[in-house]
């Protein structure tokens, strides 16, 4: 009974972090709640301070790579290139909000192939709504886009989600073999998002939309900037290829993009830096501790021992109730957190290839149900509220709840189906 107690007031402390990150009360950060939640597993003693330290520098990669990608965000931003890729997208769309949408959701879907879905969060979210505000149209709609096909395109190549990386961990597949696993399960999931986001916003498309759009000259800086932004996503499919963690090369190709930029402009890096999002880190790391203490409850011990048995008499019925379970939990836990910890549990329970892969689907097409699944979700909010722009937890749900399963077992299908 006395290793009861404090495991469920683990699970407890962790459920109130995370709703503290849905609901934000008192407007405060997300950071802070689950920087609060830390410290409350660290006075109740239910982690001890080197756990938790130890939890907090397994996201150094994922700290590395989010601080190379909000360092672009910036540079591109400051240098006109959203503006300008938002009026040449206006241009192209000719008055029609619906081609609008089609050209923003296609951008996307490369952004996140090439960038990952943190990239499509925290780069296209700004540039969506320069165009939107250019084409005089209602913003949500394409904004929306940002955030579902950030996870609905996150497993077409390794890079497209750090989750991908972490739950395979040192046995990722080669690229040809990764291709021949999800190249059909992620056209399932990206149409079926398409379709069902179309349909859904289909009044707010309706009308037209400017279309006498003056394109700006693009500055030398914005050059630069977009050359970067290329820079990036050519060095994370060499780092890739390489089996090389991702944080440290995207980290190193921002910088030398802001130091080129910087240097252009002389501009101080104190400006830089002070439109940063910095809160983001923290947020991160204590997802990373809630995780490693949530671990340390000994749940993955009987989960283990069940995957293994249930794995061994029905694979493909196991593979959907997995699949399903995780991308419900990616919604209490979060995604990256979640999929350390399904990533564990897969590795320990010796599962088929066929069960792992379906592991994946549920971290990476989980968090479209909410705003807390995925961390490119959380950077989403961050970066609408720096637009001024506000989305409810309640707003988000009503779409992902239609979504989220819809492409899950469309892709689920198609991954056992070729299995």
């Amino acid at each position: 009974m006395h290793l009861v107690v404090p495991h469920f007031a683990t699970w407890v402390i962790a459920a109130l972090a995370i709703l503290g990150v849905i609901v934000r009360p008192w407007r405060l950060s997300e950071a802070v709640w689950a920087v609060l939640a830390v410290v409350a597993l660290l006075v109740l003693g239910l982690i001890s301070v080197p756990d938790a330290g130890r939890a907090v520098l397994k996201g150094t990669d994922v700290y590395l790579f989010l601080i190379g990608m909000m360092v672009l965000a910036e540079l591109a931003r400051h240098e006109g290139l959203f503006d300008w890729l938002a009026a040449v997208a206006v241009q192209k769309s000719a008055g029609s909000a619906r081609r609008l949408f089609a050209m923003i959701y296609i951008v996307g879907i490369m952004v996140t192939i090439f960038l990952s879905n943190d990239a499509t969060a925290v780069v296209l979210t700004p540039a969506v709504y320069a165009a939107t505000k250019h084409a005089k149209a209602e913003p949500l709609p394409y904004l929306f886009i940002c955030a579902f096909i950030a996870n609905a395109a996150s497993f077409v190549l390794p890079i497209s989600n750090p989750a991908n990386l972490v739950v395979y961990g040192a046995h990722l597949p080669a690229l040809g073999l990764w291709l021949a696993q999800f190249a059909l399960p992620a056209v399932f999931s990206i149409s079926v998002t398409f379709v069902g986001l179309r349909l859904l916003q289909r009044a707010e498309l309706a009308g037209d939309i400017a279309r006498d759009i003056n394109v700006p000259t693009l500055s030398p800086g914005g050059r630069v900037a977009a050359w970067g932004i290329a820079l990036a996503a050519l060095v994370l499919l060499v780092a890739s290829s390489l089996k090389w963690q991702l944080g440290l090369p995207t980290f190193l190709a921002s910088c030398s993009v802001a130091a080129v930029i910087l240097v252009l402009n002389r501009r101080s890096p104190w400006q830089l830096a002070g439109h940063i999002s910095w809160q983001v880190l923290p947020l991160v790391a204590g997802l990373f501790v809630l995780a490693a203490a949530v671990e340390g409850t000994g749940i993955l011990q009987p989960l283990t021992a069940v995957l293994r048995s249930s794995a061994a008499t029905a694979p493909q019925v196991t593979g959907f109730v997995l699949a399903s379970a995780v991308a419900l939990l990616c919604n209490v836990v979060n995604n990256l957190p979640l999929g350390l910890i399904a990533g564990t549990a897969v590795s320990g329970a010796h599962l088929p290839p066929q069960l792992t892969g379906a592991v994946l689907l549920g971290v990476d097409l989980g968090p479209n149900l909410s705003v807390t699944g995925s961390l490119a979700t959380i950077l989403w909010l961050v970066a609408l509220r720096r637009e001024g722009q506000t989305v409810t937890a309640w707003s988000f749900l009503r779409l992902g709840c239609i979504l989220m399963p819809l492409a899950l077992v469309a892709a689920l299908a198609a991954f056992m189906w070729l299995d």
